[in-house]
C-alpha cells in the first residue's frame, strides 16, 4: 500500500472536517431559512417563496450528513460508539426535528387552512433551529471532556446524563452554531429571494453576523479557561488502535497550545471573524455574492478552528482522560482506511460534480410573481 498508516489516518481526520463542513455549508442555509420563515415572510405568498428557495435542494444537502455519519462509523468506530451513545437522547431530539421537516414540507400545502399552514411554518422554523443547536451543544461538551471510560474489553461506557449536557459553554457554542447558521440562511436568501422578503432576511442576516462576531469573540475568551488535554506519554501514531496505551491530563489553557506552537493557526480563527464580517457588508450593501462566500467563509473557519484546537485530540474524557480518543488510538484498521480512501477518491467527485449542475440548473432569483396560486 502507497500510504503509511499514520498518513491515512490524519487524512481521514482532515476528510471528516471536510465532510462537516460541506453538511454545515449545504444543508446548514436550508436550515437556516427553515429557522427564519416565521419571522421574515409575512404571508402565505411570501412564506411560498421562502420554501420554494430551498425546496428543490433540501434533500440533496443532507447526503452530507449521511456522509458524515457513515465516515465516523468506518474510519472512527471509536469514537460513534462513544458519541453516538452517550449523546443518545440528544441525538434523538436531532432525528425527531430532520423527520419533522420533511412531513413540513410535505403536509404545509395539503390544505390552504392559514392555521394549518402556519403550524406547518412553526415546525419547519423547530427542524430548522434545533440540530444546529445540538450540535453546537455537542461541540462545546466535546471542548470540555465528556464523562466516559472503557471496560477491560474495549466497551465504552457512558456516565454523563442528558441535562448535564445544556452547562453555560456548551449554551453558548449552540447559539454560536444557531447563528452561524442563521446567516448563512439570510445570505442565501438574499441571493435566491427579492422584495420584501430578501429586505428582511438581509435585517436578520445582519444581526446574526454581529451575534456571530460577539460569540465566537467569547468563546475565544472563555478557553483560555476551560481545561484541555495534554498527551504525556509517547504516542505510536502507527500503532494499532487501542486509546488505553497513554496518559492524558487535563492542563489549564491547554487547547491553545496548537496555536502557540504553529502561530500561523490564528489566521483560522481570523477567517472566521473575517468572513462574518464580510456577510455583513454584502447584505448591507446588497453584495448577494460577497454576503454567501461571506457566510461559507465563516462556517468554515469557526469548525476548522475546532478541529485545529484539539488536534490531535477527537473526544476526550473528563472522567478518566487516559481514556481520550486521538487521532493515532481510534480509528480502524490500515486496510478498512485505504479502501474507503480509494471509494471516496473515486465517488466524491461525482457527488461534487452532481451538486455543482444541480445547482447550476436551479440557478437564479424568485420573486412573489413566480409563486402561483397552484404552487406550494
Amino acid at each position: 500500500m502507497l500510504l503509511d498508516y499514520e498518513t491515512l489516518r490524519l487524512i481521514w481526520w482532515a476528510l471528516l472536517g471536510v465532510l462537516l463542513i460541506g453538511f454545515a455549508v449545504t444543508d446548514g442555509f436550508d436550515m437556516g431559512v427553515a429557522a427564519l420563515l416565521p419571522f421574515i415572510a409575512k404571508d402565505d405568498k411570501q412564506r411560498r417563496l421562502v420554501i420554494n428557495t430551498v425546496g428543490p435542494v433540501w434533500e440533496g444537502n443532507q447526503v452530507w450528513f449521511i456522509l458524515g455519519g457513515g465516515a465516523i462509523f468506518a474510519a472512527w468506530p471509536a469514537l460513534y460508539a462513544v458519541s453516538f451513545s452517550g449523546f443518545y437522547f440528544a441525538m434523538m431530539l436531532v432525528l425527531v426535528a430532520l423527520i419533522i421537516r420533511p412531513v413540513a414540507f410535505k403536509f404545509r400545502s395539503k390544505r390552504a387552512d392559514a392555521k394549518w399552514r402556519t403550524r406547518w411554518d412553526w415546525a419547519l422554523s423547530f427542524s430548522g433551529v434545533v440540530p444546529p443547536l445540538v450540535f453546537g451543544v455537542a461541540v462545546g461538551n466535546v471542548l470540555q471532556g465528556v464523562p466516559f471510560h472503557f471496560d477491560d474489553s474495549l466497551r465504552p461506557i457512558y456516565t454523563g446524563s442528558f441535562f448535564a449536557l445544556f452547562n453555560p459553554f456548551a449554551l453558548l457554542c449552540g447559539l454560536l452554531s444557531v447563528a452561524m447558521l442563521l446567516l448563512h440562511g439570510a445570505t442565501y436568501l438574499q441571493l435566491k429571494a427579492s422584495g420584501e422578503t430578501a429586505q428582511r432576511a438581509s435585517r436578520w442576516g445582519r444581526y446574526a453576523a454581529l451575534a456571530v462576531v460577539a460569540l465566537f469573540a467569547i468563546g475565544g475568551v472563555w478557553i483560555h479557561f476551560i481545561n484541555g488535554f495534554e498527551i504525556t506519554t509517547a504516542m505510536n501514531t502507527a500503532g494499532p488502535s487501542n486509546p488505553l496505551r497513554k496518559e492524558v491530563v487535563e492542563s489549564a489553557g491547554y487547547w491553545l497550545s496548537n496555536f502557540k506552537q504553529t502561530p500561523a493557526l490564528w489566521l483560522v480563527p481570523l477567517l472566521g471573524f473575517v468572513g462574518a464580517a464580510m456577510a455583513w457588508l454584502g447584505l448591507r450593501s446588497q453584495r448577494n455574492a460577497l454576503s454567501f462566500l461571506g457566510s461559507k467563509l465563516s462556517v468554515a473557519a469557526i469548525i476548522t478552528t475546532v478541529g485545529v484546537t484539539m488536534f490531535p485530540m477527537i473526544l476526550p474524557s473528563s472522567s478518566h482522560p487516559s481514556h481520550s480518543l486521538t487521532v493515532w488510538d481510534a480509528s480502524s484498521s490500515h486496510s478498512t482506511l485505504w479502501i474507503m480512501l480509494i471509494a471516496t477518491v473515486l465517488l466524491l467527485p461525482i457527488v461534487l460534480a452532481y451538486t455543482a449542475w444541480v445547482y447550476k440548473v436551479l440557478w437564479g432569483t424568485l420573486s412573489e410573481d413566480d409563486i402561483n396560486d397552484d404552487m406550494y
